[in-house]
């Protein structure tokens, strides 16, 4: 039956895929829907065709009572655009994904960034979109009109609006935004290029409702409002709704950690957020359940895990970095990742991984106690390594504290209920 008062829509753009929640009013899911990327992940293309597939899997009575859409995606991922949103020709018409690191840049992001000497923020590492965005301007040199900077999120919003001058602050901590003063850091403001950056606004701010374009592709009301989203990880935070000495883990692809805190934290490597009225920080490591991929299938990863036995430590000590640089707990372009010795036992080679990532994220919270964050008393595991009981067994064992396993909290459940809370709100940006 369909609903008998509006609905709204949350899309995550992930890392592996997209995931469609709908929830009602009062922010229950009712429908969900996942689907890998039609097209390379780096394809923005891929990105908008596969949303409009999932909202083709909607049935239609549903769809007509969405009244509000929030997306998130992974931070840092950017690209450059035209100002209609329409993509560059050859290799600038794909994104650079947020892994991608450009050390070439780093010394000029550290010093456009403004970052005092050892505390380099988000955007002033080789690992920021900020370095990622001088790699692309400098691709781009010479270019006939202006372009724009713009995130994976916002860059789908802006489509959903037909109007790309927004970005969502959280989404952009990593290009420089600075969400204590609500200002672009250091120079970056003054750069030639600063008029590529987007107009910050605040997650949760009602921008408008669908174009027209973006209302017949998805089969969606005209006047579904759009919502500023979140970043993949804050979304997932917003599902789970943790208590003030929870920390959050999201083990999908790539291992984040988010805690709320009472004032901002700053670092090497550390993001700082400010999501439902709250300072939220955490970091998020280039290893995950990725590296897990690169050895074996979903199936051989539950068969080989109920053969391990948590009580019995393997012993090794590996890294499972997916390539060379890591992000968090260590800010580390040149980190190599250590995969081998390689045991006989399929069974004991993943026990071993898993101790490994168990370690990373044991060295993250670490990291966020060592700037000021509360100690954590309790671990709420989102994505989908919270499906694998021995992981988490492994996990209390390195933690020293509860581990509970949400894998059902996506982070589209947080964007649909972000989008429910606007729900008969006015329209319009600030």
């Amino acid at each position: 039956m369909p609903p008998s008062l509006p609905c709204a829509l949350g899309l995550d753009l992930g890392t592996s895929g997209l995931r469609l929640v709908v929830v009602d009013g009062a922010g229950n899911p009712v429908l969900e829907q996942a689907s890998a990327y039609p097209a390379p992940f780096e394809d923005p293309r891929g990105w908008r065709q596969g949303f409009q597939q999932l909202c083709g899997r909607i049935p239609l009575e549903w769809r007509r009572s969405i009244g509000a859409i929030a997306v998130d995606g992974t931070s840092g991922t950017l690209l450059l655009c035209r100002h209609d949103g329409s993509l560059l020709e050859g290799t600038l018409a794909r994104a650079l994904p947020y892994a991608q690191v450009c050390p070439e840049q780093a010394a000029a992001a550290a010093a456009i960034a403004g970052a005092p000497p050892g505390q380099a923020g988000p955007a002033a590492s080789a690992s920021g979109s900020l370095a990622r965005a001088l790699r692309l301007l400098e691709h781009a040199a010479g270019a006939a009109e202006p372009l724009l900077l713009r995130h994976q999120a916002d860059w789908l919003m802006g489509w959903l609006l037909g109007d790309w001058q927004w970005g969502e602050a959280g989404n952009n901590v990593r290009l420089g935004w600075n969400l204590e003063t609500g200002q672009w850091g250091g120079r970056i403001a003054e750069q030639p290029w600063s008029a590529a950056l987007p107009r910050i606004c605040d997650s949760g701010t009602v921008l408008g409702t669908l174009a027209p374009a973006a209302a017949r592709a998805l089969g969606l009301p005209r006047e579904c409002r759009v919502v500023a989203g979140s970043t993949d990880a804050n979304a997932g935070v917003l599902a789970a709704d943790p208590g003030p000495e929870d920390g959050v883990t999201v083990l999908g692809t790539t291992l984040v950690l988010k805690q709320f805190v009472e004032r901002p934290l700053h670092g090497s490597g550390i993001s700082c957020h400010r999501v439902a009225g709250r300072w939220l920080v955490g970091g998020a490591s280039n290893s995950g359940a990725g590296v897990l991929a690169r050895f074996f299938s979903p199936g051989q990863l539950e068969e080989l895990s109920r053969q391990i036995d948590p009580a019995r430590p393997t012993g090794l000590e590996l890294r499972p970095l997916p390539g060379r640089g890591e992000r968090f707990p260590v800010d580390d372009p040149a980190l190599e990742p250590v995969l081998d010795p390689r045991p006989v036992s399929d069974a004991l080679y993943l026990q071993a991984l898993l101790e490994g990532l168990a370690t990373i994220e044991q060295a993250g919270w670490q990291t966020l106690a060592a700037l000021g964050a509360p100690p954590i008393r309790r671990v709420i595991t989102l994505g989908g390594g919270a499906r694998n009981p021995q992981w988490r067994r492994l996990r209390e064992q390195r933690l020293g504290v509860p581990v509970l396993n949400r894998a059902g909290l996506s982070a589209a459940l947080g964007m649909a209920r972000l989008a429910a809370s606007k729900l008969g709100t006015s329209l319009g940006p600030p």
